[in-house]
């Protein structure tokens, strides 16, 4: 049997999956028009396993060689002898599963070459391309993770050199270079070297426009959820089913498959539960919102640190959450555009907004848990109300809300020093 899969790159014989076929002919039609471009998503957004597929795709058309920058070690970017040999190796490695040629074997003695430089290491890659009976495509996951170093920015400028001989002077070079992560190469700010004023710099500046809209529709939830459906006969009402997860995630994939494995594995194993079938309920997927709200995830590490280490992006979002105020996009606006980049908030209308609801009930819960909030006279006044059986008979009391919500309203309003959190953030 199949399962849902929320760690690492979802294999189709293994794990229930959205079919991206739309998706990936869009991005074929990129490679094959012979466009660089990056693939710039949030964390686990299925950027890895997108790139598998596209490589599957391309195989029967083209040479694919796709390398992983989380390979390397942070002492094969310091300097670039070091960075082209281990470059070299992994090319090799992964070209002679696709290729038998002649010309590849002259590869494999670059990771000895102690003088072995970009200049050199790109006159065997562009001679593979020329001796090569297919287009060559090079694929770099994680690309992100070297953007901090001089060598990465000279790799760049010969991919952008090899990109502009194959347009004006008609030499061979990659048929389509793919860089993916989640910063953009082409306008990050980086320190390159010690005492240097954080700058833009980067030569990727041929990259044609990405698009391509890599989120899940209730359309594609719904058909994974009939694969699901076949092996397990819920008799889940799929349709419904793939509006509630698409409500609270918007398509973000890695909270659609984590909420639809928590309804599988964990809802349908709880006390009372006997059956699969009772957990694909609404009252299921309420249940399976509460256990991802509560537990600890990469993605929400990583959202955590960001928030730490970003205090201005930190800010906005707040002012977004508690202000009510509209935050209008504008790309050079630094806050917004990590936001948008690290995926905590989306574009609608012109403006930004908190991407999902997820997210949304994850950052309120972080932010009003936090100690300069519990200690306000507000929140300390908020946990007595919980004694105060707004609930009662299964229902709520709305007449009692309404009391103290007056008697809140004129305490903020009347002689008290403490004004609104949102105002004082």
């Amino acid at each position: 049997m199949k399962k849902f899969n929320t760690t690492g790159p979802c294999i189709p014989k293994k794990h229930y999956m959205v079919d991206m076929s739309k998706q990936l002919d869009d991005i074929r039609r990129l490679v094959l028009e012979g466009a660089y471009f990056t693939v710039n998503r949030a964390r686990q957004y299925g950027k890895t396993t997108l790139l598998a597929a596209l490589a599957r795709l391309l195989e029967q058309e083209c040479i694919v060689v796709s390398l992983d920058f989380q390979k390397f070690s942070e002492s094969c970017f310091e300097e670039e002898n070091s960075f082209c040999r281990a470059f070299a190796a992994e090319f090799y490695e992964e070209a002679k599963h696709a290729v038998a040629d002649t010309y590849l074997k002259k590869l494999d003695d670059l990771e000895k070459d102690i003088h072995l430089d970009l200049r050199i290491l790109f006159r065997r890659l562009m001679g593979f391309c020329a001796e090569s009976q297919k287009p060559v495509v090079l694929i770099i996951d994680e690309a992100d993770s070297a953007t901090n170093n001089q060598v990465f920015l000279d790799f760049l400028a010969q991919l952008r050199s090899g990109y502009l001989d194959r347009e004006l002077k008609h030499r061979e070079a990659f048929q389509s270079v793919i860089l993916a992560g989640v910063y953009d190469v082409r306008n990050m700010k980086r320190k390159i070297r010690p005492n240097e004023e954080h700058r833009v710099n980067s030569p990727w500046n041929i990259a044609a426009d990405f698009d391509v809209d890599l989120s899940f529709t209730i359309d594609g939830i719904a058909q994974m959820l009939l694969s699901y459906e076949k092996d397990y006969a819920t008799g889940m009402d799929r349709l419904k089913m793939a509006g509630y997860l698409y409500d609270y995630t918007s398509g973000y994939p890695f909270l659609v498959s984590r909420l639809c494995l928590l309804m599988d594995e964990k809802v349908s194993r709880m006390e009372g539960i006997t059956s699969k079938k009772e957990a694909w309920t609404p009252a299921g997927f309420q249940e399976a919102v509460r256990m991802i709200l509560a537990e600890k995830s990469p993605l929400f590490d990583s959202m955590t640190g960001k928030l730490e280490e970003y205090r201005d992006l930190d800010k906005m979002l707040r002012t977004l959450l508690f202000t009510g105020k509209n935050i209008a996009y504008n790309p050079d606006d630094e806050a917004v555009g990590m936001a948008v980049m690290f995926g905590f908030v989306k574009v609608q209308e012109g403006y930004a907004v908190i991407a999902n609801r997820i997210f949304e009930t994850r950052l309120y819960n972080r932010y009003l848990a936090a100690g300069e909030v519990q200690s306000t006279g507000i929140y300390k006044a908020a946990l007595l109300d919980k004694n105060k059986l707004f609930i009662q008979n299964g229902h709520l009391n709305m007449e009692r809300v309404l009391e103290r919500f007056v008697q809140h309203f004129e305490d903020l309003y009347g002689d008290r020093d403490e004004a609104f959190y949102e105002d004082i953030i």
